[in-house]
């Protein structure tokens, strides 16, 4: 498309990122500049104009999914639907307000990333496991939270998509773009962990899901994602605990 919309401009921080280009690509259909029925850019061409990177992309178009504007065809693109969806499942963020609010939607992970990652094993293709690689390579070299953030979302996200089952996605999507980034952010002064050595364990409990998944081994990988969200859960348990002993005294 050669429209203004498309010329680099500055950004603002990474934070805000995936929203702002969540903003200016929902304008964009809401407005006509991209019609219903029309593919969007490749990811490569939004990173290029938008100035940010692959990661970013998917998210965004993760949020536009999900808000029911567009539909991604796997190996063809991402299309505008003709008519947006009807807001669907919904689970408000500003409700999360607990340790054991957030410790009810791990709960609720657990029941989900477990049998998604064992179809992930099963179904997966080769590109798959490529982007499920670049997250977690990403997710290595964060340099800072944020960048953490995104990547952990995004490699949950495409295990979810290589379940083949749109349902897994739709969830992810929910949950992660408003739930999991805010509980990543705060988990290790929750737990009271050294930044560095928490990343490290969640980088060696991703790992071990990649690996399970990449042998397309379902036992093994519903087993690592199993460990995974209930060492989330169980850290930040010990927290809450802590938390109502200290009020209590």
């Amino acid at each position: 498309m050669d429209n203004p919309s498309t010329q680099p401009r500055p950004r603002r921080k990474h934070r805000s990122l995936a929203q702002e280009l969540v903003t200016e690509l929902s304008q964009q259909i809401q407005s006509g500049v991209i019609k219903r029925g029309e593919k969007l850019p490749t990811e490569s061409a939004i990173m290029e104009a938008q100035g940010v990177s692959r990661t970013v992309v998917r998210e965004a178009i993760s949020r536009l999914q999900a808000a029911g504007l567009v539909e991604t065809r796997h190996g063809i693109g991402t299309f505008v639907l003709d008519t947006p969806s009807p807001s669907g499942f919904r689970i408000d963020p500003a409700t999360i307000v607990t340790l054991r609010d957030v410790m009810a939607i791990l709960e609720l992970r657990i029941s989900l990333e477990v049998e998604s990652a064992g179809l992930a094993a099963q179904r997966r293709t080769p590109e798959q496991l490529a982007a499920m690689r670049e997250a977690l390579d990403t997710f290595l070299s964060a340099a800072h939270g944020t960048d953490a953030v995104a990547s952990d979302f995004q490699f949950h996200l495409q295990i979810a998509l290589a379940t083949g089952n749109r349902y897994f996605v739709d969830i992810m999507t929910h949950l992660g773009t408003s739930i999991i980034p805010r509980t990543r952010l705060n988990s290790a002064r929750i737990a009271h962990d050294d930044r560095e050595h928490y990343l490290a364990r969640l980088s060696r409990e991703h790992e071990d899901i990649y690996e399970a998944i990449a042998r397309q081994d379902s036992d093994a990988a519903r087993a690592a994602m199993r460990l995974h969200l209930t060492n989330s859960r169980e850290r930040l348990r010990q927290a809450h605990e802590e938390a109502e002993k200290a009020r209590q005294g």
